[in-house]
């Protein structure tokens, strides 16, 4: 069971963010500390420059896209790729983290600082990755981070059809293994790629009520 770190100094009020407002502050650090601290209101940080450089800005979308537990959706096709893959859990964080940060994927944002705090958040067992390989071969998967019943995804790839969405497969297993309904899976901002799994969103306020109660929830058992 990872231990929670102090409280960090730096102060995420949501209260005082007006509604429809994504960017809610700039600067801080990216010390474990305060990522726990952001991830448990709400937050999450990502570069405000062009492909994420600095200044480090803190999110907290309004509307927010989610994943409630039972709401994934697995097509025929989706349900017959995943045969074909081996999911693994947290054998590869780096590569992963690595593999979505490629600079030649369109809309990169993951900079070597970014890449550095959540190596440190994962050693520290908070941030976590769910793989897809296939004949030995990493192919696909996704990281983010898990605190009581919430996985907040941060990014995905795939070298392979399919091989994200079958990532996001296991990690819906994951946390519904014990059917508490608490649990959630954050995805930031809704895409029409994202949609088609079953992500819908909500206002930041209903966010922060599910984000609430899925912080009541335990660590799936596999991270305990």
């Amino acid at each position: 069971m990872p231990t929670p770190p102090p409280p960090t100094p730096w102060d995420f009020d949501l209260d005082r963010v007006p509604p429809g407002e994504d960017l809610i502050g700039v600067g801080a650090d990216l010390d474990v500390a305060t990522l726990y601290d952001a991830y448990t209101v709400g937050a999450f940080p990502m570069g405000i420059g062009d492909n994420g450089a600095e200044p480090i800005g803190w999110w907290s979308p309004d509307p927010r896209g989610i994943l409630r537990m039972g709401d994934l959706k697995v097509s025929r096709s989706l349900r017959k790729s995943r045969s074909g893959f081996d999911v693994r859990v947290d054998t590869a964080f780096e590569q992963v983290i690595l593999a979505c940060a490629d600079p030649r994927r369109t809309g990169r944002w993951i900079t070597p600082r970014i890449v550095e705090a959540y190596v440190r958040l994962h050693d520290a067992g908070w941030a976590h990755s769910i793989e897809t390989w296939r004949d030995g071969e990493l192919v696909g998967g996704l990281y983010g981070v898990a605190v009581g019943g919430l996985f907040a995804g941060e990014s995905m790839f795939h070298a392979a059809r399919d091989a994200s969405k079958v990532a996001l497969v296991g990690l819906h297993e994951i946390l519904a293994e014990d059917a508490d309904p608490r649990r959630l899976i954050d995805v930031q901002w809704r895409t029409d790629h994202l949609a088609t799994l079953g992500v819908t969103e909500v206002p930041r306020n209903e966010y922060r009520r599910l984000l609430a109660d899925a912080l009541e929830a335990p660590l799936p058992a596999l991270w305990r």
